[in-house]
C-alpha cells in the first residue's frame, strides 16, 4: 500500500518551521525596538508609526500562521474521513463509471451501458500504453447494460498474457450512423479500501476503482434482471 500522508505531513513540517522563525524574528524586533527606544535623541523622538505598521505585520504573518495549521488541520481530517467513508461500501455491491481491468485467468470483464437502442456497436480492448489488442462488434443492442468479458485473445489470436491492465471502449452509432450515447462501467463487490496521494480508492475484483467514479451502490445481491452477456464477436 502507498502511503498517503506525505501531503499533511509536509504542511504541518512547513507549518511548525514557520512558526519557529516567525518566534525568532519576533523576538529580534521586541529586543531592536527596545533599544531603538533607549537610546533614541529626546529631541528627535523615533516615529511611533514605523514600529506600529512592522508590529501589525508580524500580527498579520502570525495570524496566517494559525489560519495554516487551521487548513492542515481539515486536510488531515478530511482525508480521514474520506477513508472512514471507503469503508463504509465494503462488501457492498458497485457501479463505476470505469474501463480498466486487469486480465486474470486468461479474462477481463467490463460493463457498457447503452442510451438507446443501437444499430451497431464497436468495442475496442486497448493496454496499459493505449494501443488496441482486439476489435469486434457488441452484439447486444439495445437501451441498457450489458456485461462483457473478454478472453484476452487479440484480433489476431494471440494470447496476452494474465497480470496486463487493460481498457475498454465503446462506441455506437444508430442506423444512420449517428452516435449514440454510452460508456464503459464496472460493477462488482467491495473488498477493501486503500488511500492513493490522499484520495480514497475502492478494491473490486481485480481492479482498483477511484471512490469519486462511483454512481451506484446497494447490498451484495444476484445479478440484477435484465442485464444480458456479451462474448467477443471478432470483426471478419
Amino acid at each position: 500500500m502507498v502511503a498517503a500522508v506525505t501531503t499533511v505531513d509536509s504542511a504541518a513540517a512547513n507549518s511548525a518551521s514557520a512558526r519557529t522563525s516567525l518566534a525568532t524574528n519576533f523576538d529580534t524586533f521586541l529586543t531592536l525596538l527596545t533599544a531603538q527606544l533607549k537610546n533614541q535623541d529626546p529631541l528627535s523622538p523615533m516615529d511611533s508609526t514605523q514600529f506600529t505598521q512592522q508590529l501589525t505585520q508580524m500580527t498579520g504573518v502570525q495570524q496566517q500562521l494559525l489560519t495554516n495549521d487551521l487548513l492542515t488541520s481539515l486536510l488531515a481530517a478530511q482525508n480521514g474521513g474520506g477513508l472512514a467513508n471507503g469503508s463504509n461500501y465494503i462488501g457492498k455491491e458497485i457501479t463505476a463509471v470505469w474501463s480498466a481491468d486487469k486480465l486474470t485467468d486468461g479474462k477481463a470483464s467490463w460493463s457498457y451501458e447503452l442510451g438507446a437502442d443501437a444499430a451497431n456497436v464497436n468495442l475496442s480492448v486497448l493496454d496499459s500504453t493505449g494501443k488496441v489488442v482486439w476489435t469486434g462488434k457488441g452484439s447486444e443492442l439495445k437501451t441498457g447494460t450489458h456485461d462483457f468479458t473478454w478472453d484476452g485473445k487479440t484480433t489476431a489470436g494471440g494470447q496476452m498474457s494474465d497480470g496486463g491492465v487493460y481498457t475498454l471502449k465503446v462506441a455506437a452509432t444508430d442506423a444512420s450512423g449517428n452516435a449514440q450515447t454510452s460508456q464503459v462501467l464496472m460493477t462488482g463487490t467491495v473488498n477493501g479500501v486503500e488511500l492513493y496521494n490522499n484520495v480514497p480508492y475502492l478494491n473490486v475484483g481485480n481492479t482498483i476503482i477511484p471512490l469519486s467514479t462511483v454512481i451506484s451502490l446497494q447490498q451484495k445481491a444476484a445479478a440484477a434482471t435484465g442485464t444480458t452477456t456479451d462474448t467477443p464477436s471478432t470483426d471478419a
